[in-house]
């Protein structure tokens, strides 16, 4: 829930989480085949189009752009790791855009 400010007063704002809760269920084991769901090298959120999220990025953005998408989502997972549940796993997340990034950076 989201706050507004409604006349003067501070209002809560309703969202709608029908259409968030309709996507496919994340779970331990992906349901469609039957494999363990890899969170950090292939979630299956990021799968649900034609094309991985992390390819549209690219063709959406310059290189110098994407180098610094890849930077910016690796510190991101470097500062939340001490927050959430699975430190460890942000950690291996941190690390992919790491290495992803180190890829890029050899390419150029």
């Amino acid at each position: 829930m989201g706050e507004g400010l409604y006349e003067g007063k501070v209002v809560m704002t309703k969202w709608n989480l029908k259409p968030a809760t309709e996507h496919r269920k994340m779970h331990e084991y992906d349901e469609d085949k039957g494999s363990p769901v890899d969170p950090v090298n292939k979630p299956p959120h990021y799968g649900n189009g034609e094309i991985e999220c992390i390819d549209y990025m690219k063709d959406n953005m310059d290189p110098l752009m994407f180098m610094g998408y890849l930077e910016g989502n690796a510190k991101k997972y470097m500062h939340r790791y001490r927050y959430k549940n699975k430190p460890v796993e942000d950690l291996e997340k941190a690390k992919w855009y790491l290495d992803r990034l180190i890829s890029e950076m050899r390419q150029t």
